[in-house]
């Protein structure tokens, strides 16, 4: 596959608030999403705090509006979590935003990820250790999935306290507090651009960036997501697939443009490579079966 010049993209935002309870996480994710849409409507959040986030819908004193909204109750499956995230992206089009309060949920919560491990480990050709090749995988799915969908997404995380294990000065080892984690599969923030940490005082710091936030902290308003939106517009539209939605990339030695305008051409509409070689493949049944049916 060729090199070519690097350039700026129009990107969506893939954006993680970490925080415990009463930190002000479900606020912070609505907040940031109004500012990028200025418009309620096109922001659906996904609630599986037991209906909490209702309390924000509409609230003057807050400035919160009436935003789409979606209850999910338990099991928590990851293929519960892929409907309703796509199902959120199609609502809201691709300038909207879609809001997972809580992702922590998927992990521990009844019918997660761990869950599935459990289960994964019951069987006689699987053990505890082995089982989380399988389990692994659809946690990968899940988090791909989410990070794939056209438009904006916004995951909450809870967060609980961690601790390792060191020796202390009498020589035995102890476990000893080193801070607050996300309570999610380790390191599973990280595939996210942005990662706020929200304090019980509601101060959010960034402890991953990729766009201008490094070192930056305070308290969450429509503004962050103003100046969100701005940053992430600077670039080029990406290519998009108008078949499956997903952006289109390099494919067999071509480029993103040169398939972009190809696909347009010779079938018109624009398609990424897996869209592109189904569409031969139908294309090719087609013309056999036309073929005998004049045969026959």
């Amino acid at each position: 596959m060729p090199y070519s010049k690097v350039t700026r993209e129009k990107s969506k935002l893939r954006l993680a608030l970490a925080g415990s309870s009463g930190s002000g996480k479900t606020l912070s994710a609505l907040l940031i999403a109004y500012g990028i849409t200025e418009d309620w409507e096109k922001i659906a959040l996904i609630d599986t705090e037991h209906g909490r986030a209702r309390f924000y819908a509409n609230r003057s004193d807050l400035g919160t509006g009436e935003f789409l909204y979606q209850e999910m109750s338990a099991p928590f499956s990851p293929e519960k979590y892929i409907q309703m995230v796509q199902e959120g992206a199609e609502t809201v089009g691709s300038d909207g935003v879609v809001i997972i309060d809580s992702f922590s949920h998927a992990w521990d919560n009844e019918g997660g990820v761990l869950d599935i491990k459990s289960e994964i480990a019951k069987r006689t050709d699987k053990t505890s250790y082995s089982a989380w090749d399988e389990a692994g995988k659809i946690q990968n799915n899940l988090v791909n999935t989410i990070l794939s969908v056209n438009c904006h997404t916004i995951v909450t995380l809870r967060t609980k306290m961690a601790y390792a294990m060191e020796i202390n000065d009498k020589g035995k080892t102890v476990p000893v507090k080193i801070g607050l984690a996300p309570v999610q599969r380790e390191n599973t923030e990280y595939e996210f651009d942005i990662v706020l940490n929200i304090a019980r005082n509601h101060i959010a710091t960034a402890s991953k960036d990729t766009t201008f936030l490094d070192q930056w902290q305070g308290v969450i308003t429509p503004e962050l997501g103003k100046s969100l939106k701005e940053w992430l517009d600077m670039g080029v539209e990406p290519e998009i697939c108008q078949d499956c939605g997903q952006r289109i990339l390099p494919f067999k030695g071509k480029t993103i443009q040169q398939i972009a305008e190809g696909t347009l051409r010779n079938y018109g509409r624009k398609l990424c490579g897996k869209c592109l070689a189904k569409e031969i493949k139908q294309r090719r049944e087609a013309e056999n079966n036309a073929v005998e049916s004049v045969s026959g």
